[in-house]
């Protein structure tokens, strides 16, 4: 995103053709002065209540304020509204709000002066952007679009912990500045619960509200989701068909590229108020997700980020069934059994059950802790009995759904599965947990190509989920995909404890070769070159090389390598008698760490058979 400079506000005042193309007469002209103390410099913009000036403080070395008045000055209820403004955000003191610094009458008229925000608004910001065919403006990138909504939220979280709801959220409610994006017009801002009328705007208004009902926290998310929408797809004017409808996925490019923007944007904007984000800091959770994941898509290079919904060691290389791999859900701290639950540190599964079946207070998070750990105990049963609880009890809790697919997982069910972790990825777009879990039952399911797609977005933007990495090397050599294999190898970071792993599994499929016999000299170089650079105990290493001699012996007797004194290859000459040599001391060194002695001597008879032909 590009910094917006900072510009002499007297440039930023509406025009005359611009007046006249609005059909607005200002009611105060250039230098009428408010007050007493407000000079107006000009018309900035007209609002859904009022208009809105620029003015200069005469009286505080001439600083420039933002003067709203109403377009009616008789209309009683914009009046009510405009107090109610003042009463309610005066006190409101946030770095992504406009500060509100005074309120006055004049003639009349009463005025609302806020302090000016030096910027260019999202809407500008779209339309700005290039033309296409069909004369709209192209979309924002949608990376720089989620930046500016996210940085934005915590102001509207900031409203709604003061028991207030904005109302009237769309692009040109929000000003891009050097500082960051800045919500403005706080014309609409209202009380939750307040039966009076909501002043928002069609495309972006909430249906219930649309239809008289109250505004709330779950309509100012499903605005900030159509503005979102607003700024990323073509939306045409937000109304008519799309009035309160997402365009169809199929049809967009962006939601064919990232499924977690469509989703999270779907929830956001359900019909039913309950099945939204019920706050502004768990859409930003989201949101920041779904960026994270655009990023690594377009830059590609990982995005990590820290996850609020899950918890627990990311790694490993389990197959499809072994779910115990994923990652757990992450202890609300609001949860009244939190502190209780923190306590719990038996490694017995039998005797944790226990103890939280005897917990003082059976909350959601003690119910979900125990049905995980009676899931692990193989009691499937009794762990549904407990999530079929939760869901009487609150049917949008998504983490009952988390439940579900870990048994159906347990209990070898990956349709099931597959449909439990659909739920949960619809509730939390943004998390990689819920991808991950998708691929493993695919997986699971024998479809390879889904299980995939799901591998390569969680490896691809956080690689610390190395189960991804692998799993993913599962799938690609299924289906003959030799090198993208090779490529989910080399995704797992060195500083992943299984960084060794994942290199020991590259460096034997480089020695199968593309056609699963002969490797090239290619590929038995890079093997080499990276058995030299691991840090490898002794019978790993030894094992490794014998591997790596008998591929190239089976290459030179192929015809795919030809000697080369000059080439070496684990410290060996590449010729007959270096390979065998180094073959026969590899098979020497692994015969010190056979089991048995049975063992010791197959592997010394191996060597003495490879050992090169010595005439004397």
């Amino acid at each position: 995103m590009d910094a917006v400079p900072e510009r002499d506000p007297a440039t930023t005042v509406m025009t005359e053709a611009m007046l006249v193309r609005a059909a607005f007469t200002p009611e105060l002209k250039k230098g009428n002065v408010v007050a007493g103390r407000y000079e107006v410099v000009g018309p900035l913009a007209i609002g859904g209540m009022g208009c809105i000036y620029l003015v200069r403080h005469r009286n505080v070395d001439d600083i420039y304020r933002v003067l709203k008045g109403l377009l009616d000055p008789s209309d009683t209820e914009a009046m009510e509204v405009a107090i109610s403004e003042r009463r309610f955000l005066a006190t409101i003191k946030h770095p992504n709000i406009v500060g509100i610094v005074d309120f006055v009458t004049e003639g009349g008229a009463s005025y609302i002066v806020m302090d000016y925000v030096d910027g260019v608004s999202l809407s500008a910001l779209l339309e700005q952007r290039p033309r296409s065919g069909n004369g709209r403006p192209d979309p924002l990138p949608a990376e720089d679009a989620l930046a500016y909504i996210i940085d934005v939220l915590p102001a509207l979280a900031e409203l709604h912990a003061n028991g207030l709801v904005y109302c009237d959220f769309k692009p040109s409610n929000v000003m891009v500045t050097s500082h960051g994006p800045t919500l403005i017009d706080l014309g609409a801002v209202q009380r939750v619960g307040d039966a009076r009328p909501s002043y928002a705007t069609r495309g972006f208004i909430a249906p219930e509200v649309a239809a008289g009902g109250e505004p709330s926290v779950a309509s100012d998310l499903y605005s900030v989701a159509r503005t979102v929408a607003a700024l990323c797809v073509p939306l045409g004017d937000g109304v008519g068909s799309l009035e309160f409808d997402l365009p169809d996925p199929a049809s967009v490019p962006l939601f064919a590229r990232c499924d977690s923007l469509y989703r999270v944007l779907q929830r956001a904007t359900a019909s039913e108020p309950d099945e939204r984000f019920q706050s502004a800091a768990a859409m930003a959770d989201q949101l920041t997700g779904v960026r994270r994941e655009l990023l690594a898509q377009r830059d590609e290079k990982p995005e990590p980020g820290p996850s609020s919904c899950f918890t627990g060691d990311l790694g490993g290389r389990p197959g499809p069934a072994e779910w115990h791999r994923l990652p757990r859900l992450r202890v609300s701290g609001d949860d009244p059994a939190a502190g209780y639950l923190a306590t719990l540190s038996s490694a017995d599964p039998d005797e944790l059950i226990r103890a939280l079946e005897a917990a003082p207070d059976q909350t959601v998070e003690v119910q979900l802790r125990t049905a995980t750990l009676l899931i692990e105990a193989g009691r499937n049963d009794e762990a549904l009995e407990i999530v079929r609880s939760i869901e009487d009890t609150d049917p949008w809790e998504w983490r009952s759904s988390w439940c579900r697919g870990l048994a159906a997982l347990a209990g070898r069910d990956p349709p099931a599965a597959v449909t439990a972790f659909e739920r949960v990825y619809s509730a939390v777009p943004g998390e990689l947990a819920p991808k991950l879990a998708l691929g493993l039952a695919a997986e699971a399911a024998r479809n390879e190509d889904r299980a995939a797609r799901w591998y390569d977005t969680v490896s691809r933007t956080d690689p610390a989920y190395t189960t991804a990495s692998f799993g993913l090397a599962r799938c690609r050599l299924r289906v003959g995909d030799r090198a993208g294999a090779l490529d989910a190898y080399d995704r797992v970071p060195e500083s992943s404890s299984w960084y060794l792993d994942a290199q020991v599994a590259r460096v034997r499929l480089l020695l199968r070769g593309a056609s699963d016999l002969t490797p090239d000299v290619g590929d038995l170089s890079v093997a080499s070159q990276t058995i030299d650079s691991l840090t490898l105990d002794g019978e790993t290493r030894a094992r490794l090389e014998s591997e790596t001699f008998q591929a190239v012996l089976r290459s030179l007797a192929t015809g795919v390598v030809v000697t080369d004194p000059d080439h070496e290859l684990c410290g060996y000459p590449l010729t007959e008698t270096g390979v065998r040599l180094g073959l026969e001391g590899s098979y020497r060194r692994l015969a010190r760490w056979a089991p048995t002695t049975d063992d010791r001597v197959r592997l010394v008879d191996q060597a003495n058979h490879v050992r090169p032909r010595t005439w004397t």
